[in-house]
């Protein structure tokens, strides 16, 4: 009688303990990468909530882009759910290749990211989009009287020096400290009519509010970056444009599809196209929702989307299978 309630007590024992990992495991808050653009973010915040549906905990960390590869990595961050092939394809390859990063798919919407103007700014320098244009015209875009003309640059690493360089374009760099100064450049140059010309993507909220065009430079080849021979400089490097229809993809730690399976269905169907990724940036930059407030507004109003991406095995109130 005595060994049977024995047995029976660590039959008892071993259940309770398999029901508190389960549910210590859930409790446990999944990662989610916070960059410093609006689209990325509310994106975050949309997917927060859409695994808060399905019953698991969330927080937000902040990460420039060039430090949450090791974060993802070593599984202290676990979702990044905006990978733009522009920015950040040579670090994202590099880290699904080691195999501590999974590939979680892509999005619908494709990107770019390159040199940008208002359309009004055709008038000003004919012959734009083509590049060669910018050659003619650079005293147009100057901002101290000179011949040389004034490139506004984003606040992230690019081969722009390189490019200017290799391409003989007569404009220097205008670093500005964070996203935000761009678009204080931009709506003053679009008030005063003035020549402008700077760093832009697509998707982004300026493509839904301001009419535009990106300058065509010569077709992107990675022997573009490696092979100085190729184009039409043979000295230097980058003498070409960024890549067009780059891929705008997810990314998670490999752990995650282990530990939190359901959580991974659900980041692999999440799926923007870039109309819906502009409006969201647009709600923020331009409408002056706080993130928070957009992630809400888009989940609000837009269930019919976001509960196909939860498979019924994950539904709140379900086991989750974790």
């Amino acid at each position: 009688m005595i060994i049977k309630r024995f047995i029976s007590l660590l039959i008892l024992l071993l259940f309770c303990s398999i029901c508190y990992g389960k549910t210590s495991k859930n409790k446990q808050p999944i990662s989610i990468i916070i960059n410093d653009w609006s689209s990325q973010i509310v994106l975050a915040h949309i997917t927060g909530r859409v695994l808060n549906s399905a019953g698991y905990k969330t927080k937000y960390s902040f990460s420039p882009i060039n430090e949450q590869w090791g974060s993802l990595s070593q599984g202290i961050d676990h979702v990044q759910i905006e990978v733009w092939e522009g920015t950040m394809a040579t670090m994202f390859e590099r880290v699904i290749k080691s195999g501590n990063v999974l590939d979680a798919g892509s999005h619908k919407a494709t990107t770019r990211e390159e040199w940008w103007y208002p359309s009004y700014v055709e008038l000003l320098c004919p012959g734009l989009p083509d590049w060669r244009a910018l050659k003619k015209c650079s005293a147009l875009f100057s901002n101290d009287g000179s011949n040389t003309g004034r490139y506004i640059a984003g606040p992230w690493e690019k081969p722009e020096a390189a490019r200017i360089r290799a391409l003989g374009l007569n404009f220097k760099i205008d670093t500005v400290k964070k996203t935000d100064d761009l678009w204080s450049e931009l709506k003053d140059a679009v008030k005063h009519n003035k020549a402008i010309v700077l760093f832009n993507w697509s998707p982004n909220w300026v493509e839904a509010v301001y009419e535009g065009k990106f300058v065509e430079f010569p077709e992107y080849q990675k022997e573009c970056e490696i092979d100085p021979k190729w184009g039409i400089n043979p000295e230097f490097h980058y003498d070409c444009g960024n890549p067009k229809n780059g891929y705008l993809k997810k990314a998670v730690w490999k752990g995650l599809k282990k530990k939190w399976p359901c959580a991974f269905k659900i980041i692999k169907n999440i799926s923007f196209d870039n109309q819906s990724i502009s409006a969201l940036a647009a709600t923020v930059d331009f409408k002056k929702l706080s993130y928070k407030e957009a992630a809400k507004q888009w989940t609000d109003e837009n269930k019919h989307i976001w509960h196909q991406w939860i498979p019924n095995t994950c539904k709140l109130g379900s086991t989750l299978n974790d």
